[in-house]
């Protein structure tokens, strides 16, 4: 058990092992004024020490066995007696039992209630607690807990009886997790079926389609739809009715579109998901657009940079003023990368203020606004009050309009630094998208610190990657020779069960970053279009998204038809 002695205090041991300075166990110390983040946290934000050596140091500080990985050994003599919602609430998880001793990880050591708990469970065993990181607990109760793993919509959808229309109407908990839910009637356990697998599948999307004979259920993986289910279309409108009231929308109302919001639990995670119904011909069609917010982590340097414009974006962000603009369609991870850049910056020194629409995460530190067009809640409205809340960093969801660009710019001009969308297909593009708004070029000059163009593509899948040799009419047709490839070869996933027998797996970032050096002010200021800007950039050591794309295809992390496609 958890010994009551403390040998040393947190930042001690981890000055003492020369992980960090005792300046920087200072520094650390006085940042945690005034701060809900543990020492630990602050550190590991600062990159002052990794989560494995907070651990580690935890597990010193109060006496106990530290692991980041536990070796699960799944057996229903420790499992059968204790519901999910108690490993839940409490965030621990027995993993192994030896003889009459049960290991159980745990990520609060100061938190011994429910290890008394258990005991009244299991009178005759001794406990033995293991300091774990929260993630490790919920992979534990996913993998035993995971009561819906072997039921398919099929067999969902072979209960259905006329009778189970009748429970529709139960509303749903906003916290409760829908694997506690698997008992409750085959339509409600059906909708909760698709939205589970959909996430176990990496969905971001899932769409309900209606025709004339049948209901289509598609998945949208990595950016590519496909085709699931088709439940039989007699229960259509008993699956829309249900996803209404999951999201609260008027249910009687089908001639109108709506949009609500549905928060659920799987296996511990909590799911945002965003509702959208159109009404169409043969009723009404329904996509709901998966947030996993506590698979969601932003961080610039895993969204694919090269190392290059890693260096480069990183210096442009920590201007004190100006404005960084991303680019590129919807769904190209715009969001995203603006959202590990303020994560960047995010500091207890620094005030953060936002305007989008719609708000994708909550992030911590940083005030966000939902734009609201209803109520005259616009970017432009919205700009104009943050800039009245004295902010340092500001972001603005996208620059929609010439009066959205204008507050953007007079912002950057007097001391913030900006950051937001556009949509363009290039960085060139991006100035003379402004110039084409009615924004003056000395202005655009002036403010303007850097356009990020992007897109996404598919990462082969490293379960099924294989080399090839490509044909000599491909090479000729992107440009490079055989002799440019890693012995001649490329990479490609042949498709498994793991990806689902699509030979990818995940998604990776493709970047053209455009810093605004002394020529490309002195073309903007000339009204020069965008090819001459992007063939003057590209003189400067610009890496084009086809370039970029070619890059991690020869590296094996992608494939050139994935390149060809996006870029």
């Amino acid at each position: 058990m958890i010994t009551k002695k403390r040998v040393k205090l947190l930042g001690r041991i981890l000055v003492d092992n020369r992980i960090i300075s005792n300046e920087e166990l200072q520094d650390a110390l006085q940042s945690q004024k005034g701060s809900p983040l543990r020492l630990g946290q602050i550190l590991i934000k600062k990159g002052l020490a990794t989560e494995e050596q907070i651990l580690t140091a935890l597990g010193e500080h109060y006496g106990i066995e530290s692991r980041m990985h536990l070796d699960f050994e799944d057996t229903e003599d420790i499992f059968g007696k204790i519901p999910v919602h108690f490993l839940n609430k409490n965030k621990i998880v027995p993993f192994k039992k030896e003889g009459d001793i049960i290991y159980v990880g745990i990520v609060d050591a100061l938190n011994i209630q429910p290890l008394d708990d258990l005991k009244m469970l299991f009178p005759q065993c001794h406990f033995e607690p293991v300091l774990t990181r929260e993630e490790e607990i919920q992979r534990i109760i996913h993998s035993h807990f995971d009561i819906l793993k072997d039921e398919t919509t099929d067999d969902v959808i072979e209960d259905l009886e006329e009778s189970d229309f009748e429970i529709l109407t139960s509303q749903v908990s906003e916290t409760k997790d829908i694997l506690d839910m698997a008992n409750d009637a085959p339509i409600i356990r059906l909708v909760n079926t698709i939205i589970k697998q959909a996430v176990i599948e990496r969905a971001s999307d899932i769409h309900y389609e209606p025709y004339e004979k049948d209901l289509v259920v598609r998945f949208r993986i990595d950016g590519i739809l496909y085709q699931k289910f088709t439940p039989p279309k007699k229960y259509q409108g008993a699956i829309i009715s249900r996803i209404k009231i999951m999201a609260n929308l008027n249910i009687t109302e089908n001639r109108l579109p709506q949009d609500g919001r549905i928060q659920l639990k799987i296996g511990g995670k909590d799911i945002d998901i965003r509702v959208s119904v159109f009404p169409t011909y043969y009723g009404e069609r329904i996509v709901l657009r998966i947030l996993n917010k506590s698979d969601m982590k932003f961080d610039l340097d895993s969204l694919g940079f090269s190392k290059e414009n890693l260096i480069t974006f990183n210096k442009l962000i920590k201007k004190s003023h100006g404005i960084i603009l991303v680019t590129g369609p919807t769904g190209s991870g715009k969001t995203t990368t603006l959202y590990s850049v303020l994560t960047k910056l995010n500091s207890i020194d620094v005030n953060i203020l936002t305007v989008e629409d719609p708000i994708e995460y909550q992030l911590h530190g940083i005030g966000q606004m939902q734009v609201k067009p209803s109520i005259d809640l616009t970017f432009a409205n919205g700009l104009r009050s943050i800039l009245r809340q004295d902010p340092d960093i500001v972001m603005i969801g996208e620059i929609r309009d010439v009066e959205t660009a204008e507050i953007a710019i007079q912002s950057a001009l007097t001391g913030h630094s900006v950051f937001s969308t556009l949509h363009t297909n290039d960085a060139a593009s991006g100035l003379t998208r402004l110039l084409e708004m009615g924004i003056e070029p000395f202005l655009i000059a002036s403010s303007i610190n850097a356009f990020l163009a992007q897109r996404l593509v598919r990462i082969v899948c490293p379960n099924c990657k294989q080399s090839y040799k490509p044909a000599s009419k491909l090479l000729a047709e992107i440009g490079i020779k055989s002799k440019d490839l890693k012995g001649g070869k490329l990479y490609r996933g042949r498709g498994c069960e793991k990806c689902m027998d699509t030979g990818y797996s995940g998604r990776i970032g493709i970047f053209e970053l455009l810093p605004i050096t002394n020529s490309i002010r002195k073309l903007v200021l000339e009204h020069a279009d965008s090819n001459r800007i992007k063939d003057t950039a590209i003189k400067e050591g610009m890496i084009t998204l086809f370039e970029d794309g070619l890059f991690k295809a020869i590296e094996g992390i992608t494939t050139i038809e994935e390149v060809m496609r996006v870029s």
